[in-house]
């Protein structure tokens, strides 16, 4: 077996990533942990429509029909073979568990067969290695936030294995009450890009939804009141007779979720003395979070790192970097007791 950081075959050392956590089946090749070779996405999103939400059981069943047809392609759109990659990355959690159980699988079996070693990746570990790929000059240590559908975090990254959780969410996560307003407003599914597009339209200071911020000192976060007074408003609106444009809630609530994600990023930033902030996950696609974390990164001084939308969505490539990066840093790999887990913390 092949030493830490060490091509075979004089290539460059090659990363096999899959991920398939919840509803997209995806692999990548990367190389060196920063050059993406190929990036095969399989998404369900259009048969989940139906549902309003992802639902496990049809979601496990394209993964188990997807998993190996996207590894397929992803080896063949990086021009290699099985027999030059040096290792391999899955998402082992947090998830679906029934999702994460297929590529868990899928490659154990493949590392087992190639006799190539095989790291287990957090979901949101991922997520923040994105960074990494879409901006070769980013090192650690630095701030991140981490938004998605199940997570909302602030971590401190302080070098490419290690990361201290310094505020999280309480109840909802960002993402979850943004498919939640979404919703009851009728915009279907996916709900958060949605209400991001229907906000554009609407005043984000005409109604007002309360932020919540919680102790002084406290970096955690609380979006379940701010769903709720969503949810009040337009019950109490409808059950008046009384009218109100959804653009102007959907703002509404969008400037009260992102108000305290950026206020509260920007001084865990200062607090741990980084100049450096990255966002990652999910929602890290919103356009206002992006805005709005770049004005104020701008007027504090501090450096702003943001992946592109590709790098947003779950995708193999950020399994694969950060694979890379934890097996290089001498992370001992799995082996075949490797199992998935729905529920996993990010700190180590």
């Amino acid at each position: 077996m092949n030493q830490p950081g060490e091509p075979k075959n004089g290539k460059g050392f090659l990363c096999l990533g899959i991920e398939s956590s919840c509803d997209e089946t995806a692999a990548a090749v990367v190389e060196g942990g920063r050059r993406v070779l190929s990036n095969v996405i399989s998404s369900q999103i259009e048969i989940h429509k139906a549902y309003g939400g992802v639902v496990p059981e049809i979601a496990s069943r394209h993964h188990l029909a997807n998993v190996n047809p996207v590894i397929d392609q992803a080896l063949s759109e990086a021009g290699v073979s099985f027999s030059d990659i040096d290792l391999i990355g899955v998402t082992n959690g947090p998830g679906l568990i029934g999702a994460l159980l297929i590529g868990t699988a899928t490659a154990k079996a493949m590392a087992y067969a190639l006799d190539i070693p095989l790291m287990g990746v957090h979901h949101i570990r991922g997520h923040i290695c994105a960074n990494y790929i879409a901006h070769p000059s980013l090192k650690p240590p630095f701030v991140c936030l981490i938004v998605s559908g199940g997570h909302t975090a602030i971590a401190l990254v302080e070098d490419y294995v290690h990361y201290r959780i310094l505020g999280q969410t309480r109840d909802d996560a960002a993402g979850e009450a943004y498919d939640k307003v979404a919703r009851v407003l009728g915009l279907g599914y996916p709900g958060g890009p949605l209400l991001d597009r229907l906000a554009k339209q609407g005043d984000p200071e005409r109604i007002f939804f309360k932020r919540v911020y919680l102790e002084p000192d406290s970096y955690d976060f609380s979006f379940s009141g701010t769903k709720t007074g969503v949810l009040n408003y337009i019950n109490s609106a409808r059950q008046k007779g009384e009218s109100f444009r959804q653009e102007d809630v959907a703002a509404g609530f969008q400037a009260a979720v992102v108000e305290v994600l950026t206020e509260k990023t920007i001084r865990a930033a200062r607090a741990m003395g980084q100049k450096r902030v990255a966002l990652a996950g999910g929602v890290a696609a919103n356009s206002c979070l992006r805005a709005s974390l770049e004005r104020a990164c701008l007027e504090k001084g501090l450096e702003l790192y943001v992946p592109p939308m590709e790098l947003c969505t779950d995708n193999g490539a950020m399994i694969a970097c950060a694979a890379y990066y934890e097996y290089i840093h001498h992370v001992p790999p799995a082996d075949l007791t490797l199992d998935a887990y729905p529920v996993m913390p990010l700190g180590r």
